[in-house]
């Protein structure tokens, strides 16, 4: 058996005082990985200035490099335009679709986007009430539908799930529970488990805890910087030779 690598990172949050600082620590990159999966929250504020500058961060990487954004990035509702600006750079950015790359050893498939709240099993809100809390439960429903459909339409030999907002509560040990539901949702979980992945990675949970398992097995990492201390962290999927 021969090993897919998979670099990750989230909530890197860059800004103008730490220009070129993080490109430098992704030196010799391609000798560890065959691809970059970015977990959101790249920005600040969501500026097009600070997406300018994730891009030149990123840009000519020796490895395909694929993102989701974060609600940081969302900030400054050009969220729409940051991704055209990454892309331009070369970066695969999802929007809860799908992409394929031919990483290695293996053809990957990588599903995703931003993911959302409402909480976990037991403990989660739901599409009853206020039309407001209809309409915050249903964002998510259909983002776990879109999910589920696009990992049933990709072809590939191992599936990634990205998302910045948690699918499982057991990788935000280390948060405040109070702030649960707006740290991701059993929904993100519950779609994925029904298709079946290799390895989901999330962010946005900075005092969170980077393993876990969805109720179905999936294993799930939290790959948000302040929880892994290193520039990305380092995952692997068994590829058969």
């Amino acid at each position: 058996m021969t090993e897919l690598r998979i670099a990750a990172v989230g909530d890197i949050h860059l800004g103008e005082d730490v220009r070129g600082r993080y490109r430098e620590r992704l030196a010799g990159i391609e000798e560890r990985a065959d691809v970059f999966l970015l977990a959101g929250d790249l920005t600040r504020h969501g500026t097009l200035e600070e997406g300018r500058l994730v891009a030149e961060e990123f840009r000519g990487l020796p490895i395909p490099v694929v993102a989701v954004l974060g609600n940081h990035d969302y900030h400054s509702d050009l969220q729409n335009e940051i991704a055209d600006v990454l892309r331009e750079a070369g970066l695969r950015v999802l929007d809860d679709d799908g992409t394929v790359l031919d990483c290695g050893p293996a053809r990957l498939g990588v599903v995703g986007g931003k993911g959302f709240g409402g909480g976990f099993a037991g403990k989660s809100a739901s599409e009853f009430g206020e039309r407001e809390i209809k309409n915050f439960v249903a964002h998510t429903r259909r983002i776990a539908e879109s999910w589920q459909r696009a990992l049933k339409e990709i072809e590939a030999d191992h599936r990634i799930v990205l998302s910045h907002y948690a699918p499982i509560k057991e990788t935000l040990d280390g948060e405040p529970p109070e702030i649960y539901p707006f740290l991701g949702s059993y929904l993100l979980a519950e779609a994925v488990d029904a298709v079946g992945a290799d390895l989901i990675l999330h962010g946005h949970a900075h005092k969170g805890t980077e393993k876990g398992l969805t109720p179905g097995g999936i294993r799930v990492r939290n790959v948000a910087l302040p929880v892994l201390g290193r520039a990305y962290g380092i995952y692997c999927v068994q590829c058969p030779e």
